[in-house]
């Protein structure tokens, strides 16, 4: 009989026996099933958010091994960082879409345009590694995550009916007194036709969360669309999945799109006198953003056959998405396509349809993907087409001319490089 000792008094512990007839009578003793070590970890899922002009902060390639996609140079103090994300993590879903057999370019382009807020779900490289060794389905997998199969939002463009109007109201429910919108859908009328169903739960209206909403305010604003209105929608079974995982539901997950926009591909030769139209830099009409405008296409030309028009808005070259560079950069990536390019465009009432809902227009639109950019998954792809700018300081003394010829010459050469920024700094030699 062994016993603990204290500073003065001894005492002794009575002796535990396990009768298997009796069953245990202790209740600290708890005896669990023996799982084995090798059970298939879950995916975990991860919530990055970037403000407007600011990259996610990390890169996309395909493994070196072929194996899945992996996240690396995942820069310090950036969402990416922040949310958590480490170099070596292989992503299964991208805003709950599985993406792991897709094109991997257009994984990456889903990244670039998907707005604000991004949504990975990611298995960590050893946990990937063992789950493909053992003959895991990963898709599978992910979906265990969710507790289940789950459909994902819809984003419906509904338009207004003489008749009928939306064909859509808002049902009094047990739901409805906890802050949910529950839809009833006529059949054959607009709403049903543009992809809502009786029992929706209506998310999202006109660019206002309906949640901040009550009932008698949404049916205001429903009555005041005597044109058209724009709603996200979801069933309820995928809405409490979404609000057990903690995951906001907003149009860059939606899976089903009817909107009355879409961005464009136009495919230009060029002829004897050029494509045939002016770009030209703007500001967005009640906005401070700067846009690139096409203006003054020539009848007749290569631009007008492929169906470019007066005030469309660039948003590609080659793929390549352009509205945040400088005018004078996409001028030359179309110099140096020389006699063929492909632009993308949108109208300006597009444009700001999507920017009400917070997405890039061409993250529906997979036809501006150019079929030589796919080169560039070889190595990685950055999750923004913004690089950031480099900072070169310069030491000079104020009274050395030496200096002063040397920061002229430095500027000259950094104007023609609009990613480098100089930063003087003064000093003085005591």
């Amino acid at each position: 009989m062994r016993s603990i000792s204290g500073c003065q008094d001894a005492i002794e512990l009575p002796r535990f026996t396990f009768n298997p007839k009796e069953g245990i009578d202790n209740p600290g003793l708890v005896i669990t099933d023996d799982f084995e070590s090798d059970q298939n970890p879950l995916p975990k899922l991860y919530q990055l958010r970037r403000v407007e002009g600011q990259n996610f902060g990390f890169y996309l390639q395909k493994a070196t091994d072929k194996q899945g996609l992996e996240i690396t140079d995942v820069d310090p103090w950036s969402p990416a960082d922040h949310s958590g994300l480490t170099e070596g993590d292989k992503v299964l879903e991208v805003n709950d879409e599985y993406v792991v057999n897709m094109d991997f370019f257009k994984v990456a382009r889903k990244i670039q345009s998907c707005g604000l807020h991004l949504f990975l779900l990611v298995l960590k490289r050893e946990d990937y590694d063992q789950a493909v060794c053992t003959g895991v389905d990963l898709q599978m997998l992910a979906t265990a995550s969710k507790g289940g199969p789950c459909s994902r939002p819809r984003l419906c463009h509904i338009n207004w009916h003489q008749h009928c109007g939306l064909g859509m109201n808002l049902i009094s429910t047990e739901a409805s007194l906890k802050g949910q919108c529950v839809l009833s859908v006529g059949p054959g009328g607009p709403a049903e036709k543009a992809g809502v169903t009786s029992g929706d739960r209506l998310v999202w209206m006109n660019g206002v969360v309906t949640a901040n909403l009550t009932h008698v305010s949404i049916n205001k604003l429903l009555k005041k669309s005597t044109d058209s209105v724009t709603v996200l929608v979801i069933d309820g079974e995928s809405e409490s999945r979404y609000i057990r995982r903690k995951l906001p539901i907003l149009p860059a997950l939606a899976g089903h799109c009817s909107l009355p926009h879409a961005a464009k591909t136009m495919h230009l030769v060029k002829g004897p006198e050029g494509y045939g139209f002016l770009l030209r830099q703007e500001k967005f009409p009640h906005t401070r953003q700067r846009v690139h405008v096409i203006r003054d296409v020539d009848k007749g030309s290569p631009a007008e056959e492929a169906g470019m028009e007066d005030g469309e808005l660039l948003l590609a070259v080659n793929g390549e998405p352009v509205e945040f560079m400088e005018h004078d950069d996409i001028v030359k990536r179309v110099r140096k396509s020389a006699e063929r390019v492909s632009f993308t465009a949108i109208s300006i009432p597009g444009r700001r349809l999507f920017r009400s809902l917070g997405i890039s227009p061409l993250f529906f639109h997979d036809e501006y993907i150019h079929q030589d950019d796919r080169v560039l998954g070889q190595t990685g792809i950055q999750t923004s087409q913004i690089s950031r700018p480099r900072v070169i300081v310069l030491f000079f003394h104020l009274q050395s001319h030496r200096c002063l010829h040397l920061t002229k010459l430095l500027t000259d050469v950094l104007r023609a490089h609009s990613s480098l920024v100089l930063v003087y700094s003064h000093c003085y030699i005591l």
